[in-house]
């Protein structure tokens, strides 16, 4: 495969994956799927990050998004708790 086949399907991958944030955090079905509306508000969005409180906006975001990966992520076998054993 040439090169500039990879980088483009790396990109087109990169923008599905944006995309569906988009969709996970429900700004589609919050907006009735307005195009408009989730563009304005990512111009907005961006507008704050620029801003002279854009810091304390990236921080409040990064530590939102955490949370709500860390909730979507299924419990792995060794997080589990497991019931205590009755040992009689």
């Amino acid at each position: 495969m040439r090169s500039w086949q990879v980088e483009r399907r790396k990109r087109t991958r990169h923008l599905i994956e944006l995309g569906g944030l988009v969709f996970k955090a429900g700004i589609v079905d919050l907006t009735g799927d307005d195009r408009a509306i989730i563009y304005g508000a990512m111009i907005w969005m961006a507008e704050k990050l620029k801003s002279e409180g854009g810091g304390h906006a990236r921080d409040t975001w990064a530590k939102l998004g955490t949370m709500g990966f860390e909730m979507d992520r299924p419990a792995d076998a060794h997080d589990r708790t497991q019931p205590p054993q009755d040992r009689a």
